[in-house]
């Protein structure tokens, strides 16, 4: 019979022994550790996003993904860890199909006979940010936290916008 020997395993090292930098903006996580992101580790950004001859459905998704901050590293359910969202050219935004003429956006006053019905045309006419606006309100989880993080949205009808300070060119 023949005996087997035992073969040591080499020791793995770990990311700084081996050189590797590690970028200072988002902290080093332990996978082995549930991650909670705190208000000291927060680094909101502001991002411009051009809506012209985008669809509607598609760049709301876009841009819910940015505010709940769920295209960083650093993404928490329960906490704010979205960046700022400018966006400009609502006016020059695309429906898919016809639902320009169909789509109908309502609301309810609460009195007898105070039910209104805008179609979409009717909503780009009288404010073309109201439509994304609209949008991304309906695609937020319904609590306090997507009443704070609707309004980290800012959306302007055409190409001029105040947040000229904020937003950083990279």
């Amino acid at each position: 019979m023949a005996t087997k020997t035992k073969t040591e395993k080499p020791k793995k090292t770990t990311a700084p022994e081996q050189g590797v930098e590690v970028k200072k903006s988002i902290p080093a996580i332990d996978f082995n550790k549930t991650y909670f992101l705190k208000k000291e580790e927060k680094n909101p950004t502001w991002r411009v996003i051009d809506a012209e001859g985008k669809i509607l459905g598609r760049l709301a998704t876009e841009i819910t993904n940015i505010l709940r901050g769920k295209d960083v590293a650093t993404f928490t359910p329960h906490t704010d860890s979205g960046d700022y969202v400018v966006v400009i050219n609502a006016e020059k935004i695309k429906l898919s199909a016809d639902k320009m003429n169909t789509k109908i956006y309502t609301s309810y006053s609460g009195w007898i006979g105070g039910l209104k019905e805008l179609t979409a045309k009717q909503v780009m006419e009288k404010d073309p940010a109201r439509l994304i606006e609209f949008a991304v309100k309906g695609m937020l989880p319904k609590n306090r936290l997507s009443r704070q993080i609707i309004k980290k949205l800012k959306v302007y009808a055409g190409s001029e916008h105040p947040h000229i300070a904020q937003v950083s060119t990279k």
